[in-house]
C-alpha cells in the first residue's frame, strides 16, 4: 500500500552565510526567493526558499542559516546531493556561466543516460545541473531572473540523493509509503521513480562514516504528499510497522510529517496545498518576512536577530575577515554612532541585539562572538574548572580584541570617537579586561553586571585612558559588590564612571533598556 502520486516537494540544507547562499542560488542559478520565514521550531533562525516562478512544490530548494555555524559531515544517514532539472541543450549555458562566475565545474558526464553538471555551492554542497528530455512532466514556470534565459532556466527539482548502509531497507521504506517506484540501478546507486519528475537516488554507503549535521550538510529530503489525510495514514502506518516515531506539524504553507528511514536520513512527506501564494501574491513572492503565529509575541526580538542579507543589485553590507566572527545590523536610516555589543556566557552575537535595537533604535550594531567556548557555547576567556579564570587566555584575546577595534574604521567606516562598546555578564568582564589591559582603545563602554576577572592589574600609562563608562548592576545579583569595586578601579584610571542599579538579579531586566538608553542619549 503506497501513498499514491508522490515526488520531490523540497529539499532542505544548512548555510553558514546567508548572503554567499542568496548570491549563489539567486544570483548565479537565477532561481527566486520565493519565500523568508523565522523558524517554527526557532524564530530567531531564517529560513529561505528558493523555487521556479509560482513556488511550485518540487522546485523548491529551500536553506535554514546558521550563520558562522559550524561544518558538518557528509555520511551515510543523510542526504548529500541536489540536482535540478534543465533543459539537455541549457548545459553548455551552465557551463559557460559557471565559467564566467568562477565556478569550479565537473563534467558533463553521463549519469542514468543524463548529462549531468556539477559543481558546488558556497557552503560546499554538491549541485547538479541535469539535462532532461521532457521538461514538461514537471510542470511549473520558470524563472528568468539574473540573466539566465527561459530556455536555460532551471525547472524543478530532479533528484536528491541518499546515503545509507541499508540501501534495501531504505528503498522499501520509500517505496513502501511515499509512492516511489524501484527503478534502474547505476552501479552502487538505485534510482526511485515518480509520476511528477522528481526522483531520489538510493546510494549504498556501507563502509563509509556516518554523517553529522551542520552548516553544507542537507537536513532532510520532502516527497509530495496528496493531502492531509494521507499524511495521517502514512503516520499510523510508519509507526504500525516498526514503531518509529513521526512528526506531524502545520507549516502554514504546506502540511507534513517528519520521520526517519532505516538508515537514519531524515524524510520530510508535505502537502502542495495551500503553498507559498497564501499569503503573498505571484509579484510579491518572497518579499514579506512570516513570523509563525506562536513567536508573535516575539516578533521584534526575531527580526533584530535574524541575520540581513540583500537581492543580486541591492545595496549590502559587505563583510570583512576580521580577528573575531561578528553580526552587523544596519537600520534603515542610521546615525553617525555605532554599538559594539559582546554577549555574556551561553549567549553570542545575537543575544544582545533586541536589546540593542531597544536602546539605539537608529545606531549601527557590531555584535561579536567570544572565541573560547565552554561547553559548546562561547565565551570571550577560558574559565579553569575551579572556576577561576585563565589569566593568559584573557590577556591574549584582549589583544586580539583590541586589534580587531583598530580595523573597524578601515573594515566598516567606524567612527572611534562615535562608538559606544556594550558587554553583558562576561562580555562586560572581558571589555573591562581591555579597557584595564590596553588603556584608551575604548573610549565609552556600558557594562552589565561586570566583575573584576584580572588577577591582577597591571600598571598601564593612564595619561590618554579617560573614558566614559555606564556600569549597571543588579541589586540582587551576588556579584553586584563586585561590580562596586570595578568602579573603584576604573574611575582611579582616569574613567568617568556612572553607576546605576537595577531591581534585578544577573539577567538583563527591562529596567536596564531605561538606563542604559537615557544614559546613551546623554552621552551623544
Amino acid at each position: 500500500m503506497t501513498s499514491g502520486k508522490s515526488g520531490l516537494h523540497h529539499i532542505t540544507a544548512i548555510t553558514r552565510s546567508i548572503q554567499a547562499n542568496i548570491d549563489f542560488y539567486v544570483g548565479f542559478l537565477g532561481l527566486r526567493l520565493v519565500k523568508r520565514t523565522a523558524g517554527f521550531e526557532d524564530a530567531t533562525q531564517l529560513h529561505l526558499f528558493y523555487g521556479d516562478a509560482i513556488s511550485s512544490p518540487g522546485s523548491l530548494v529551500t536553506f535554514l542559516a546558521w550563520e558562522d555555524g559550524s561544518p558538518g559531515r557528509v555520511g551515510h544517514g543523510a542526504p548529500y546531493e541536489i540536482g535540478l532539472a534543465v533543459s539537455c541543450d541549457a548545459i553548455g549555458f551552465w557551463l559557460t556561466r559557471a565559467l564566467q562566475f568562477g565556478i569550479s565545474t565537473q563534467g558533463p558526464a553521463q549519469e542514468f543516460g543524463e548529462p549531468v553538471l556539477r559543481l558546488k555551492d558556497p557552503d560546499g554542497i554538491i549541485i547538479k545541473l541535469i539535462g532532461v528530455e521532457d521538461l514538461s512532466v514537471f510542470g511549473g514556470k520558470p524563472w528568468t531572473g539574473e540573466g539566465v534565459p527561459e530556455e536555460y532556466a532551471i525547472v524543478a527539482l530532479r533528484n536528491g540523493t541518499i546515503l545509507t548502509e541499508k540501501p534495501a531497507e531504505t528503498i522499501a521504506f520509500l517505496t513502501t509509503n511515499f509512492g516511489l517506484e524501484t527503478g534502474p540501478v547505476e552501479g552502487s546507486q538505485t534510482r526511485l521513480t515518480s509520476a511528477t519528475g522528481g526522483v531520489v537516488d538510493v546510494r549504498d554507503a556501507t563502509g563509509f562514516w556516518t554523517a553529522a549535521p551542520g552548516t553544507g550538510t542537507i537536513d532532510h529530503i520532502a516527497l509530495n504528499a496528496p493531502d492531509i489525510d494521507t499524511v495521517h495514514r502514512v503516520a499510523e502506518r510508519i509507526e504500525a510497522a516498526d514503531g518509529s516515531p513521526t512528526n506531524a506539524h502545520d507549516r502554514k504553507y504546506f502540511y507534513s510529517l517528519y520521520a526517519r528511514e532505516p538508515g537514519g536520513a531524515l524524510i520530510e512527506f508535505a502537502t502542495d496545498e495551500p503553498g507559498f501564494m497564501l499569503d503573498e501574491s505571484e509579484e510579491a513572492l518572497g518579499t514579506t518576512l512570516f513570523i509563525p503565529p506562536h513567536w508573535q509575541d516575539r516578533e521584534a526580538d526575531s527580526r533584530a536577530m535574524l541575520p540581513q542579507f540583500s537581492l543580486p543589485g541591492e545595496p549590502r553590507i559587505r563583510y570583512r575577515e576580521l580577528p573575531f566572527v561578528h553580526r552587523i545590523v544596519m537600520p534603515e536610516t542610521p546615525d553617525d554612532q555605532t554599538l559594539v555589543l559582546l554577549h555574556g556566557s551561553g549567549g553570542n552575537e545575537t543575544s544582545l541585539l533586541p536589546f540593542a535595537r531597544v536602546v539605539a533604535p537608529d545606531t549601527m550594531l557590531l555584535a561579536v562572538r567570544g572565541r573560547a567556548t565552554e561547553e559548546g557555547v562561547p565565551r570571550f576567556f577560558r574559565r579553569f574548572e575551579d572556576g577561576s579564570f585563565d589569566q593568559k587566555d584573557i590577556a591574549s584575546e584582549a589583544e586580539a580584541f583590541v586589534e580587531m577595534v583598530g580595523q573597524l574604521k578601515q573594515a566598516y567606516g567606524v567612527d572611534p570617537e562615535k562608538t559606544t562598546f556594550v558587554g553583558q555578564s562576561n562580555g562586560a568582564n572581558f571589555l573591562a579586561a581591555v579597557m584595564l589591559l590596553h588603556p584608551g582603545v575604548i573610549r565609552r563602554a556600558v557594562l552589565m553586571r561586570p566583575v573584576l576577572v584580572l588577577g591582577e592589574v597591571p600598571a598601564a600609562d593612564v595619561s590618554n585612558a579617560e573614558a566614559d563608562v555606564l556600569i549597571v548592576a543588579g541589586d540582587k545579583d551576588s556579584y553586584a559588590a563586585e561590580a562596586l569595586k570595578l568602579m573603584e578601579i576604573l574611575a582611579a584610571r582616569s574613567a568617568d564612571v556612572t553607576m546605576m542599579t537595577v531591581d534585578a538579579g544577573h539577567d538583563i531586566v527591562e529596567a536596564d533598556r531605561g538606563v542604559v538608553g537615557k544614559w546613551l542619549r546623554t552621552e551623544k
